[in-house]
């Protein structure tokens, strides 16, 4: 008997409260593409609890911290600054 393992965190990036993301956000190799992205998704979001800077960042630290945890080291260095920049963005730098 075999069993699929459970990608919940697939799941999650898909079908958060926090936010509706745009498909693909995180296969841009663009920081500030990401970064424009996930503000346009929190602004938009209606589901969304919590601010948009804050729903925004902790969708994009979810991502590298679970389901792009075995991202190759230049895909994490531009999520890495897709932070930096959704700070800017939100006029928190």
């Amino acid at each position: 008997m075999s069993t699929k393992p459970k990608k919940w965190s697939a799941r999650v990036t898909r079908e958060s409260d926090a936010l509706d993301l745009e498909p693909r956000v995180f296969a841009s190799d663009d920081p500030r593409a990401v970064a424009r992205s996930l503000k346009r998704s929190a602004e938009r979001s209606k589901r969304r609890k919590s601010n948009p800077y804050r729903s925004a960042m902790s969708m994009l630290t979810f991502y590298l911290n679970r389901a792009g945890r075995n991202l190759p080291a230049a895909r994490k260095r531009v999520l890495e600054r897709a932070k930096g920049e959704l700070r800017k963005a939100f006029g928190r730098a």
